[in-house]
Order: C-alpha cells, then sequence, then structure tokens
C-alpha cells in the first residue's frame, strides 16, 4: 500500500521538508497532528547553523500589494515554533509512524518535527476574490515554515527557507440534532385573523452538494392574497478582527408562484427544494470559502463550530447559513422567516492502522507508535515523483500554481 509524500526544497538545495499530508482535520474530540521530517545538508551540520520550524495561522484582511512601509495586512492568529537541528531534548517525542518510515528511507540527515494544533484554532477559510485580484486572497490560513539560520530571532533569508501552504479543515459532529422548525404569524389592518406561515427543514446538517428541502404550511385567515413565494440560503459571516463585522450573501434563490396565489381563506402546503453550490456564486466577491490548495479544490466555506464563545476572536471568521422563507403579500406587507441549519463535509472513515513492521533504522527508533492519520493518495502528475518499491512511499513535489500577472511569483497550491 502506497503513500504520497510531499515534499520540497529550499532554493539552495540545503534544506528539504518532507510532510505527509497538506489538510489536517479538527474531528472536534482530536485535531491531525502535523508531522514530517526535515533533511538538513552535512555542511549545515557542520557549522553553527541551526534548522527551525514554524506553524502559522493568520488572517490576512488585504491584498499583498498594498503592504507598505512594513505595515502587513495580517493579524497572527496561532504561532509555535520547534528547533529540528540539533534537536533539543526536550522537544524530543516519540516518533510517528509516517517519520519512522521517511527516517528509514531519508537516513541520519533527517530530522522529525512535530506540532499539535490547539482546539481553539480557526479553519482555513478564504475570501472569494474579484477576478483580476492577483496575490494571496484574504481569509484564515495556514503556513508550515522550515529555515536554517544562527539563532531563532534571526530573520530568515528566502534561499534557505521552505514555505509550505496546509490548512486545517473541521468535521462537525454525526450527532442527531432536532430539526429546524419555525413558525410566524402577521396580522394585517380589518382582517378577521392573521396570515400564518411554518416552516421545517428535513434535518440539520447537510453535506456540501446535498440539497436542503424545505417544508412550508401557510394559513391565510386574513383579507390578504400571497402572491408568491422566495426562499434564499443565506451565508452569514462575522469578521473578527479589531472590531466585529457581519456580512451576508445569497448563496442559493427560489422564487416560484407554484401553488400561489393563496387568497383569503386558503391554506397550502408544499416542500421546496434548493442546492448551495460555489459553481452558482464564482462571480460574488467577498464569499467565504474553504480554504484552497487548488483552484478547483474548493467549495462554500463549512458552518463555523464554536466550542468557546469566550474565544471567538481567535477564530478569524465566523460562518454561519440559514434558510429564508419570505411570502410575498398583495398591498402589504410581507411576511419572513430563518432557520439556521449547518454545512459541512462528512466525516471521513477511520483509515486503518499499519501492520507492525520491523525497523532496522541507524537512528534509535523510540517508539512504534501509529499515525491513523497517514494520507493515501495518487500522485497527480503535477510535479516530479518517483516510487520507491522497498517501502512504497511516493514523493512528489508540493504542487504550485503561477498567478496570472505574476508569472515570476510562485504560490502555493
Amino acid at each position: 500500500m502506497s503513500s504520497t509524500v510531499f515534499k520540497k526544497s529550499s532554493p539552495n538545495g540545503k534544506i528539504t521538508t518532507y510532510l505527509g499530508k497538506r489538510d489536517f482535520v479538527d474531528f472536534l474530540d482530536h485535531i491531525d497532528p502535523i508531522d514530517g521530517v526535515v533533511v538538513v545538508n552535512p555542511e549545515y551540520q557542520g557549522s553553527s547553523k541551526r534548522v527551525f520550524a514554524q506553524v502559522l495561522a493568520a488572517f490576512r484582511y488585504g491584498r499583498e500589494d498594498l503592504d507598505v512601509l512594513g505595515l502587513t495586512f495580517r493579524k497572527d492568529l496561532f504561532l509555535t515554533q520547534m528547533q529540528v537541528y540539533p534537536p533539543k531534548e526536550e522537544e524530543k517525542r516519540p516518533l510517528t509512524y509516517l517519520q519512522q518510515r521517511l527516517l528509514k528511507k531519508l537516513g541520519e540527515n533527517a530530522f522529525p518535527f512535530f506540532f499539535e494544533i490547539p482546539p481553539s484554532s480557526p479553519s482555513s477559510v478564504t475570501l472569494q476574490p474579484a477576478p483580476g485580484d492577483t496575490g494571496k486572497p484574504c481569509g484564515v490560513d495556514y503556513e508550515l515554515k522550515t529555515w536554517a539560520a544562527d539563532s531563532a530571532d534571526e530573520k530568515s533569508h528566502r534561499r534557505s527557507t521552505v514555505r509550505l501552504a496546509i490548512r486545517k479543515l473541521t468535521y462537525a459532529p454525526s450527532i442527531a440534532a432536532p430539526q429546524p422548525a419555525i413558525e410566524a404569524h402577521k396580522e394585517f389592518m380589518m382582517s378577521p385573523a392573521p396570515l400564518h406561515l411554518e416552516c421545517t427543514l428535513d434535518k440539520e446538517m447537510y453535506y456540501h452538494g446535498e440539497t436542503i428541502n424545505v417544508n412550508v404550511q401557510v394559513t391565510n385567515n386574513s383579507n390578504k392574497t400571497v402572491k408568491k413565494i422566495k426562499i434564499s440560503v443565506i451565508q452569514y459571516a462575522e469578521i473578527c478582527l479589531y472590531t466585529r463585522a457581519e456580512y451576508k450573501c445569497d448563496v442559493a434563490e427560489l422564487e416560484t408562484t407554484d401553488g400561489f396565489p393563496i387568497h383569503p381563506s386558503s391554506t397550502m402546503s408544499k416542500v421546496y427544494s434548493i442546492t448551495p453550490l460555489l459553481e452558482n456564486n464564482k462571480d460574488k466577491r467577498g464569499l467565504v470559502l474553504d480554504g484552497k490548495l487548488k483552484h478547483e479544490d474548493t467549495n462554500l466555506a463549512s458552518s463555523t463550530i464554536i466550542r468557546d464563545p469566550a474565544a471567538r476572536e481567535n477564530l478569524g471568521i465566523i460562518v454561519q447559513y440559514k434558510v429564508k422563507v419570505k411570502l410575498i403579500v398583495s398591498m402589504g406587507g410581507d411576511l419572513a422567516v430563518e432557520l439556521p441549519f449547518t454545512l459541512t463535509h462528512p466525516k471521513p472513515p477511520p483509515s486503518p492502522s499499519p501492520p507492525p513492521k520491523s525497523l532496522n533504522s541507524s537512528r534509535d527508533i523510540e517508539t512504534s507508535a501509529v499515525d491513523h492519520n497517514l494520507i493515501q493518495l495518487d500522485s497527480n502528475g503535477d510535479g516530479a515523483s518517483h516510487n520507491n518499491n522497498d517501502d512504497d512511499l511516493i514523493f512528489e513535489e508540493f504542487a504550485r500554481i503561477r498567478l496570472k500577472g505574476h508569472e515570476g511569483d510562485d504560490t502555493e497550491a
């Protein structure tokens, strides 16, 4: 069974970082650790150079080309780092299964790193840019950085630095939740009774691409006529920066006269279906998407799971969804209700544990700990890859995307 391992080298070729995957999942009860190894050139090992690794989560709220006079439009949300070489005794920990395989494959010049993401850390999200926008888009992004320097405080140099764009995704718990339901009524002058609206969703949690079924029941005891109905799915984005601001965007709309008009002293009961999809909203600037590593590898942002309301500011962008049902009334005020729901990814099945394996490495293997989150991928051919038959590891270059108008700049994919 082969495993893809992503690799990237610094421009001077002196350090190379190996990472088992680019997506790290928050399962709410635990978060995938970030584990890998760095191969350090022997030339650095014989000098005063040290090699460090760092994971940074930051909220970029302005375009890169607006960064002037040392001011950047970004706010750091989470930062952790460690010294990879020479390894510190207090930072040593049991090796994961991936690290054991890589250390055996890469030899004595490879050194492991391991990071744990805290539960309150934000998920990767991106604000959809307008056509023609260049540079990194606004949003919350994660970066794994490895670099060589004499000390951790020394400014890193581009030629001896490796930067890898990674992302953190959240899967909502698959627990039974009550169906969203709401009732509302509206009274009109000179009407004997109000107009009554009752709406129910078929469930509380939906996966990306799933159709939402809205059960609508109308009892019109007023003297007004209901002309039509408008149903929309709205994405609410709360920006948690120095001050809070909320934006909303319709991601699906349905307006129909099917079953209408509803005259006085009449009733109507009908189920309407609506599906929120990113492909129908490509032109909406500022729409919040799941953080993306490739242009085609994303979707509408998943609902934010808030575990600690006191730590909302650490989440960067909070995304929620609601279905809005609006009755259009002839010669009178309209009646509208909103039903919140959760939009998320399905929880993937647990990966099977790798079989026990005897490792005869030149380095002392401290433990045979198993990493259940080892990614299983096929090489997509974006970069050079070569199969190592003795351990079934496929090394694939970290993919890059050239931005239009910036042919000289490489952006991590």
